[in-house]
């Protein structure tokens, strides 16, 4: 069947080549994919630190104003007299 088919027998290096092969594929994927894990993680944490920022920069832009802190206002406008 094999000489049917035009196919001969492998040689012995290649049972040696490509699982080592294999094995180097998983090993390059696991530390790329780890690296990218990291800078993944590290962009988040810096978005939540700068819309953290923003948040406080608010907070005190309302405090100075007057308002409330949660940034919602409060104060007392021109149309209700103050309390």
């Amino acid at each position: 069947m094999i000489l049917a088919l035009g196919i001969g027998v492998p040689p012995s290096s290649h049972f040696i080549y490509i699982p080592v092969i294999f094995v180097l594929g998983i090993a390059i994927g696991f530390m790329l994919g780890s690296k990218a894990t990291r800078d993944a993680f590290a962009f988040e944490q810096r978005k939540a630190d700068e819309r953290a920022a923003r948040k406080a920069a608010r907070q005190a832009a309302a405090a100075a104003q007057g308002g409330n802190s949660d940034g919602t206002g409060g104060g007392a406008g021109p149309d209700k007299p103050a309390a």
